[in-house]
């Protein structure tokens, strides 16, 4: 019998926060604070690795996608995948229908505007990844990058990824983890603890939210605790690949074809 995750970790917890309502809203004013330098500070912090990533995560989920085919880029940022979605859709002449949701104005403003600027297709709403405005089995793809570890309930999340997307439709979620090596380990962890808050902060102006990050990712779920919460929530064809020594992890899952509602 499948006993389900054994982590206790059930969404992101900010430093002093008590609930999951008090949790989002400091991760809608974190993400807030620094929309104006979220692009530049992605691309830096990374070696712009992220731009690399995105990428490689398009060209896993397209070639399922049809002429047609609606496609959700949830917790979507500045809209970096749903672009890298875009243009690879294009490239194999598919055609998808993208939509950019994410719960914080300021990076939906700067979504549009890129979107404008590359005459992109994408349309961008605001929306709460936990409690999404569409019907049940709306699409054939829900993607999400970097923003999954973000959500104040993962099991709320999830549900509703499995709700909106129709049977037999596709998950990718993009995530940083914890390299499973001690010695890259170790190199990652004094990196990301150390050295990041500091560069975050002093160019974005919030050192307090590039300090969440490093938290956020050492209190995540690991890539095979999260495969099982997939399971366990009725998703099929549940894996993950590793990226760049572990530091990220692209998660991969299909919403089960069964009667489940």
């Amino acid at each position: 019998m499948n006993a389900g995750p054994k982590s206790p970790v059930t969404g992101t917890r900010p430093e002093g926060t008590r609930d999951e309502a008090e949790a989002a809203r400091r991760v809608h004013d974190l993400f807030g604070r620094i929309a104006p330098r979220y692009d530049l500070l992605n691309h830096l912090l990374s070696f712009s690795l992220d731009r690399t990533w995105r990428t490689r995560t398009a060209r896993r989920v397209c070639p399922r996608l049809r002429p047609g085919s609606r496609v959700l880029d949830v917790c979507c940022g500045t809209g970096d995948l749903a672009f890298a979605i875009e243009r690879e859709s294009r490239r194999g002449s598919r055609g998808a229908q993208i939509l950019g949701g994410d719960f914080v104005h300021a990076m939906l403003e700067r979504a549009r505007g890129k979107a404008a600027r590359i005459s992109s297709d994408v349309q961008f709403l605001a929306v709460d990844a936990l409690r999404l405005p569409f019907a049940d089995a709306t699409f054939d793809l829900v993607a999400v990058a970097f923003g999954f570890r973000n959500l104040a309930s993962y099991a709320a999340g999830i549900d509703e990824f499995r709700r909106v997307l129709r049977p037999g439709g596709q998950l990718a979620i993009l995530e940083f983890s914890e390299p499973p090596g001690p010695a890259f380990g170790r190199l990652y962890r004094f990196y990301f603890r150390k050295i990041l808050p500091v560069l975050g902060g002093l160019i974005s102006g919030s050192r307090q939210a590039y300090g969440y990050l490093p938290a956020s990712v050492a209190r995540f779920p690991s890539p095979e605790d999260l495969a099982e919460r997939l399971r366990v929530a009725g998703f099929s064809s549940v894996r993950f690949e590793r990226w760049m020594g572990g530091i990220v992890a692209l998660h991969l899952a299909e919403r089960a074809l069964d009667a489940r509602g």
